[in-house]
């Protein structure tokens, strides 16, 4: 099975309880959920007057970033969609709820090809650092690993190796790529240094880590809204089921599979 059928099936399995927050255009969310049916049972928490009717259980509620931690917390669910509520709200609740200096995420995405990959980093702020890619590296390794599938990474960096010399920054770059992919190797970890040729990595490998946040929150915009790709999501590593989500996507069902396929 490819890696989309592995989630699928384990959504499937588990049928788990997800909650999902619901900000504007409350459809799109109670679509998603309908769609969802087969592998999660859906909660919707937000305001009930904006939701409407519904076939769906609603938590309802005015500040649906905390109640959506709080549920979390209680165990009242088994796993969060962030869905199109506000990220700073949400992810600055969570962090305080759980304690939690620094998030780190791992995307599950699909080409427009329909190729699946585990990316990261996805956040403008995470892995801006040699320790701190190494540390989302070596996590979002054992991620992968919960799902059964042996993790294959591709680390990327600001040009090719024939370009040293042309720009500190860019040598400063590759420089931190060699020393990544290295470090995870020695750790036991299949990984190459595969430069600024993300489209040879696509090819080998089934975890992409970008060369920092920024680069990596562009390249994930300009593949799911320009360029013809999808994406399911992108879980938090921590120890509860947490799936952040875009509030511009049209469907949710992709990320309420992945935290279903999370749940334990």
């Amino acid at each position: 099975m490819n890696i989309i059928d592995i989630i699928h099936s384990r959504a499937v399995s588990n049928h788990a309880r997800i909650a999902i927050g619901v900000g504007d255009r409350p459809s799109r969310i109670i679509r998603s959920a309908r769609a969802s049916s087969a592998f999660a049972d859906v909660v919707l928490v937000g305001s009930k007057s904006d939701i409407g009717t519904c076939d769906f259980e609603v938590v309802d509620t005015g500040e649906p970033h905390k109640t959506l931690v709080e549920l979390l917390v209680d165990k009242e669910v088994d796993g969060v969609v962030r869905g199109n509520i506000s990220s700073s709200t949400t992810l600055a609740e969570l962090k305080q709820q759980f304690n939690l200096s620094r998030l780190h995420r791992v995307a599950l995405l699909l080409t427009s090809d329909g190729v699946p990959f585990f990316f990261a980093p996805t956040g403008i702020d995470e892995a801006n650092t040699i320790a701190g890619k190494l540390t989302l590296a070596s996590s979002g390794c054992e991620f992968i690993r919960r799902f059964g599938i042996t993790p294959v990474v591709a680390v990327l960096s600001g040009g090719r190796i024939e370009d040293v010399g042309r720009d500190a920054g860019v040598d400063r770059s590759l420089a931190e790529g060699e020393f990544v992919a290295s470090c995870l190797r020695r750790g036991g970890v299949d990984a190459k240094h595969y430069t600024v040729l993300i489209e040879d990595a696509i090819n080998h490998a089934n975890f992409i880590i970008a060369p920092d946040g920024i680069s990596g929150n562009l390249m994930y915009r300009t593949l799911v809204f320009l360029g013809g790709g999808d994406g399911f999501g992108a879980a938090v590593l921590m120890d509860r089921v947490f799936v952040d989500s875009s509030r511009a996507k049209e469907d949710y069902s992709k990320p309420i599979m992945l935290a279903s396929s999370m749940a334990l």
